[in-house]
């Protein structure tokens, strides 16, 4: 993300004074977006900065921030902005101790660390905390770098970047686990059969939330969900779970709007219930077939 922004910056007319990489693949992504910015040390480029950009991760920046402001290269009036989704301005209270001015300053994004990211920050919404004192400084940057500010208080920092993770995140892993589940029903090219479908129910999810929900759950199909729970544990039994949690998170609020009857959504839920007996019942080896009774000669 570092160089990323950085780059934006640049194309902004903000001078890059210099940037920071411990990795050869930072490094190269340094050399790649920012040609001709110099490569030091961390403490040489928070000393030279006016604003100082920390786009570590999440665990790292309380040691980071302790370490810069600890060596004196922290200094008074620097703007420090970190990128943090989860943290807000607390995690610099060493730099602001030493006269730095806080920000908090989250592009609400995934990033390929690569020239394909800028065009992508036209637009994109930044999650932002920040003091009266730095607020219109803070609105300045996002705008230089085309993007939108959402104002999170300090106190709700972790619940808006829960809310990124969730949505993003497990909607990779969710989205990985329907190829794995089509390529088990023999599907050559699962990523261009879900493409539409995903696109079309996202864009109907972001404009219509829960009016948006289609499939058997809804329809209260009992049978349909019973053949999905048994097919995936024979075929996809890795799958199982995650099918289960989101089957039981739509059955609740389809009940609580009233699109399936109560007797339905119990049936549902049963199965779901149950649905570790599916994968049982499917990994039980075979048994051998039982012989015939024997008989004596003659029938006796």
């Amino acid at each position: 993300m570092g160089a990323v922004l950085a780059s934006a910056f640049r194309a902004a007319g903000h001078e890059i004074v210099a940037a920071a990489g411990e990795s050869d693949a930072s490094r190269s992504r340094i050399t790649e977006l920012l040609p001709g910015v110099p490569v030091e040390k961390p403490t040489a480029v928070a000393r030279a900065a006016d604003v100082l950009l920390l786009t570590v991760p999440d665990d790292m920046l309380p040691n980071v921030v302790a370490m810069l402001s600890a060596s004196g290269a922290i200094h008074d009036g620097q703007y420090v902005v970190h990128t943090s989704g989860r943290h807000g301005l607390a995690v610099l209270d060493e730099a602001t101790k030493v006269g730095a001015r806080a920000v908090a300053l989250h592009p609400a994004m995934t990033f390929t660390g690569t020239s394909r990211d800028l065009p992508r920050l036209e637009g994109c919404v930044f999650g932002v905390t920040a003091g009266p004192a730095e607020r219109a400084f803070t609105e300045s940057l996002v705008k230089d770098l085309g993007g939108r500010a959402m104002w999170v208080d300090e106190d709700k920092r972790t619940l808006y970047h829960a809310g990124l993770a969730h949505g993003a995140n497990h909607l990779v892993t969710l989205v990985t686990e329907a190829i794995e589940i089509l390529s088990a029903a023999g599907g050559d090219n699962p990523a261009d059969t879900l493409r539409p479908l995903l696109e079309a129910a996202l864009d109907n999810a972001l404009d219509k939330g829960d009016a948006a929900l289609t499939g058997p759950i809804v329809r209260g199909d009992v049978n349909t969900v019973r053949a999905h729970l048994k097919d995936i544990a024979a075929n996809a039994p890795q799958t199982l779970p995650s099918y289960v949690a989101m089957a039981r998170a739509t059955l609740d609020r389809v009940v609580l709007d009233g699109r399936v009857l109560p007797i339905r959504a119990a049936k549902i839920s049963q199965l779901l219930d149950g649905a570790a007996g599916f994968e049982t019942v499917v990994a039980r080896p075979p048994q051998p077939a039982a012989r015939p009774a024997s008989t004596r000669e003659g029938g006796r």
